[in-house]
């Protein structure tokens, strides 16, 4: 799969039918990969460094950093569940009206599409369920997932797929860049990771596909809006993860019985929101074939966005 950064990728390349072969090649249940023997190893870490960045925060000692990567492993896996909740109603919307479409691979390959989303919430839900059975004590993420759906998707469609598109080439990113060559991560959470990529790499060729068709039905305005509308959203979840940070520290706190000095907390509050924006909206911003979508559309679109998110990287 093309899918690296570094790859700029042409938009001809992408079909529906395609995305439907690829999709049907590697099919995963739920059940095969998450329960039973596979459980998380908790003396392993989950997220990597480049994703976690607990190393920043000197004040923590080896035990209470290895906690603070399951909690943000936690977090991030219920973060991609929580988006993926807006993720699912969204692509049925789209997939509704092609239903009389003529084209069978378009149909199939946009409930292929939805499916998988709803597996994938099924699989973090499940995720969660067990990661709480053996962690120990409570880990609070944002939401709820509904009322950040309906938020999200009260906005112009395009911007909607501008946000899909960043979250899928972001779960690229992550995979390809910082998981899969990673050894020292607990291997039932790479599974779960692997297996979500596998599936997020036909997705980001889909929704680049259904950018492309609702924007040609958009007039230049149009456009302009939903871009910064897709700003917006960013935003939105910028202030989400300024809250997630509040959460970790209790978690944190909750986990290992340690009392943070007002220092410590500024300085893990100010340390990991930074990381949380490089993670789930700088890595998704700055993506080459996702700037290039962007460039597509309105040139000015993609030069705004690229300057915005450097106070996201």
């Amino acid at each position: 799969m093309s899918t690296e950064q570094g790859h700029v990728f042409d938009p001809t390349e992408y079909s529906y039918r395609a995305a439907l072969a690829a999709s049907e090649k590697n099919p995963w249940r739920v059940e095969d990969i998450i329960g039973g023997d596979r459980r998380l190893d908790f003396d392993k870490p989950f997220l990597p460094e480049t994703l976690a960045e607990t190393a920043p925060l000197t004040f923590l000692n080896a035990a209470e950093k290895l906690t603070l990567n399951h909690i943000r492993g936690h977090s991030y896996l219920c973060i991609f569940g929580l988006v993926e909740e807006f993720i699912l109603p969204f692509v049925l919307d789209h997939a509704r009206p092609q239903l009389q479409d003529a084209d069978d691979y378009r149909v199939r390959a946009l409930l292929s599409f939805a499916s998988e989303e709803a597996k994938h919430i099924h699989l973090f839900k499940c995720f969660r369920a067990e990661f709480t059975e053996d962690f120990g004590s409570g880990c609070a993420v944002i939401g709820p997932p509904r009322e950040i759906a309906r938020v999200v998707m009260s906005h112009h469609p395009l911007a909607v797929a501008l946000t899909v598109l960043h979250i899928e080439w972001m779960t690229q990113r992550h995979y390809l860049e910082s998981v899969r060559d990673d050894q020292a991560l607990d291997p039932q959470f790479c599974s779960l990771l692997k297996h979500h990529w596998m599936e997020e790499a036909q997705h980001a060729r889909l929704d680049t596909l259904m950018v492309q068709a609702l924007s040609e039905v958009c007039t230049d305005a149009e456009i302009v809006t939903a871009i910064d509308e897709y700003v917006g959203i960013v935003g939105i979840f910028d202030s989400g993860f300024a809250q997630q940070v509040t959460f970790d520290l209790e978690s944190l706190a909750l986990a290992t019985g340690r009392r943070f000095s007002d220092d410590e907390a500024a300085a893990f509050a100010a340390g990991q929101h930074q990381a949380y924006r490089r993670t789930f909206l700088g890595a998704g911003m700055t993506h080459r074939n996702f700037l290039a979508t962007l460039g597509r559309l309105r040139p000015q679109g993609r030069t705004q966005v690229e300057e915005i998110a450097r106070a996201y990287c």
